[in-house]
């Protein structure tokens, strides 16, 4: 059985150490309940699939924090580039990829090759050496140290429950107060 969302970002949320996070789409509604630091970016653009890039130049920026970028499987598919991009472009960027299946905040729509799509061969062949895919909570428990320890890129696929009917969460902060408050924290740091 798939693990749930919650589940994914609490085995997440014990092992991010010191990294910057940005929780994109469906994981803003859950991240601020688990962590509220200013290390913490809520990521809600207008434009699906960049919180990848914005997770490259803030672990390039500032190497000794890294980045953890949770992203959706439909957030990926609109920019699977993004993949080569990190492979060629080496920073400690942790790309968490969670795949339900659907576009959960935008209707619940299936996803482009729902079912089909194999994230964690993309990213092997796109030139990820770290890998890592979980199936279910208990393999990601037992796992996450390791897949979060050491060097970047590392690309980590957790298959999660599909959660129907939800909504488009709101930022836990506006931008502007999210943008000073981490600026703050990795001036400090």
């Amino acid at each position: 059985m798939a693990m749930t969302l919650q589940e994914a970002l609490d085995v997440l949320a014990k092992h991010r150490g010191e990294r910057v996070v940005i929780p994109t789409m469906a994981s803003v509604s859950v991240w601020p309940q688990l962590s509220d630091t200013p290390l913490d970016f809520a990521y809600m653009p207008s434009a699906m699939g960049q919180g990848p890039a914005l997770g490259l130049g803030l672990a390039l920026a500032r190497p000794e924090h890294g980045a953890i970028v949770i992203n959706g499987d439909g957030s990926m598919l609109m920019n699977l580039g993004s993949l080569v991009t990190l492979a060629n472009h080496p920073a400690n960027v942790f790309l968490v990829i969670i795949d339900n299946g659907i576009y959960e905040v935008t209707g619940g729509q299936a996803t482009a090759g729902s079912g089909h799509t194999d994230f964690a061969a993309l990213a092997r062949a796109a030139g990820i050496q770290r890998v890592y895919a979980f199936d279910t909570a208990e393999r990601w428990r037992s796992s996450a140290q390791e897949a979060l320890t050491g060097p970047g890129p590392v690309i980590i696929v957790l298959n999660v429950e599909a959660r129907m009917g939800q909504k488009t969460p709101n930022a836990p902060r506006p931008m502007a107060e999210q943008i000073k408050r981490l600026g703050d924290a990795l001036s400090a740091g």
